[in-house]
């Protein structure tokens, strides 16, 4: 017997968000890379080779990207809990979600700062 697990992915996506805590943040918008994973569990793999088989990335990369232009968020670790309960919510086959936000130019001796969220479903 043989089982499988998917996960869909998306890497360093780039968007320019108003996002900090610190005043001159709140001044202009910065870059900032967001990384998504969904656990999709034991999904059956595609049968009829359709999008509808399985979560279109597109759209959850564009809806992580809306979230961080809305509005001026204060903390990485609002933005990234948005977007995991705004997957869970979306698609019923997503078992858990994994954000990772970075910030590029936070510190001054790091390539990046930031948070790794994971929200996952009960039982």
């Amino acid at each position: 017997m043989t089982t499988s697990s998917t996960k869909i992915k998306i890497e360093g996506l780039e968007v320019l968000a108003s996002i900090g805590v610190h005043p001159h943040e709140h001044e202009s918008t910065q870059v900032i890379l967001i990384d998504i994973c969904l656990d999709m569990g034991t999904m059956p793999m595609p049968e009829d080779d359709i999008l509808a088989e399985t979560l279109d990335y597109a759209r959850v990369a564009q809806k992580a990207a809306e979230f961080a232009q809305e509005a001026h968020v204060q903390l990485v670790e609002t933005l990234a809990g948005r977007i995991a309960k705004w997957a869970l919510a979306e698609d019923r086959r997503v078992q858990s979600c994994t954000v990772c936000i970075a910030k590029p130019h936070a510190l001054i001796n790091a390539e990046t700062a930031g948070v790794e969220f994971i929200l996952s479903r009960n039982g």
